[in-house]
């Protein structure tokens, strides 16, 4: 048993890359090569795995986690999946706090892989029941507990920084002319930046993607205006009301910043599944209509990478429902050919 959790743990840090060259009209008109890293290849299927492997080593160097332990997190999802994974195979309790409107799916996955699941009212950072609060004041009450707080603990940038920046940086042979990636906890766009920063002597962009409801983008492009968060987006686990510490270990050294409407990120979920294939999530779809954005800005012949952070399949009872699309004013976003893709009433 012991040898099958060492194994799991070190699968965690195993991944791999692909190009994603080759969208319908998009990319070729850019005249510039752009990189997905296929992070939906991880064995809890997200970006999200590095971190939750990231914090919870962490947690165990510092003493702070214990064999027998229990690890709580407040997470929309991916991050949770993370942890119950590495969890598992390291034999700790995993405890999860979630906001109420996140898909099924991911409830039911995090629950067969043997956590415990709260799902709480959606409300504001600021109020006390909001479930990365509620998280912490579980880990509290109960002895040898860590509440990994994936948005502020900066292990989790650590954990980009260590494996995600050099994996990019080697898979593109360190020919790369910008990254760009949205953002939740920020621990992927700061750490991976902040490596391809150093390791290109600055030459190498690094731009922040944002949706809809998030003030981040408004807060690069307004020279660090915090503005009230409003507004709302179909992406899950991206966009934010605040600086994290993650971000914040990296926030001065963004280049610049995109906002991506929904509306795109719908239609590419849809092309990226016609043209490549590749059955994946809002928030990858978000990131390759940056990409693509970013592209055009920078001009032809540049090499471009950003991050699919997960796949369609936690999503489908809402990205590819008729019902959904239409009730959110979305259906319409969707190419007419590529339409019957939309199969769930």
């Amino acid at each position: 048993m012991q040898a099958s959790r060492t194994r799991l743990a070190s699968l965690a840090r195993a991944f791999t890359t692909r190009a994603v060259d080759g969208f319908p009209g998009a990319v070729e008109q850019t005249g510039s090569r752009i990189y997905g890293k296929a992070e939906f290849q991880n064995p809890g299927g997200s970006v999200k795995d590095r971190a939750a492997l990231g914090v919870v080593e962490d947690a165990e160097k510092q003493g702070r986690l214990k064999p027998g332990g229990t690890v709580v997190e407040g997470t929309a999802g991916n991050t949770g999946i993370g942890l119950a994974h590495v969890c598992r195979a390291k034999g700790y309790r995993c405890v999860i706090f979630m906001p109420n409107t996140q898909s099924q799916e991911k409830i039911d996955l995090l629950r067969m892989l043997g956590a415990e699941v709260y799902p709480v009212p959606a409300v504001a950072y600021e109020h006390p029941a909001n479930y990365n609060h509620q998280a912490r004041d579980f880990a509290k009450a109960l002895p040898n507990a860590v509440w990994t707080d994936q948005f502020d603990n900066t292990a989790n940038a650590d954990a980009h920084y260590r494996s995600t920046g050099p994996e990019i940086w080697e898979q593109t042979q360190g020919d790369l002319d910008a990254f760009i990636c949205a953002t939740g906890t920020g621990g992927t766009l700061a750490g991976a930046g902040r490596y391809l920063k150093e390791a290109s002597g600055g030459k190498t962009q690094v731009w922040l993607a944002d949706p809809p409801g998030s003030v981040l983008a408004s807060y690069i492009q307004s020279g660090g205006k915090l503005k009230e968060r409003s507004g709302s987006s179909i992406t899950e686990g991206i966009g934010q009301g605040r600086i994290t510490n993650n971000l914040g270990t990296f926030i001065n050294d963004i280049t610049g910043a995109l906002h991506i409407p929904d509306e795109k990120s719908i239609a590419m979920v849809y092309s990226i599944l016609d043209s490549e294939g590749l059955y994946l999530g809002a928030s990858s779809a978000l990131n390759v209509v940056a990409a693509v954005e970013l592209a055009k800005q920078l001009g032809p012949g540049k090499s471009i990478a950003t991050i699919l952070c997960d796949g369609a399949y936690r999503y489908q009872s809402r990205l590819f429902s008729k019902k959904w699309l239409q009730a959110k004013g979305l259906e319409g976003a969707i190419p007419e050919h590529l339409k019957k893709y939309a199969v769930l009433d």
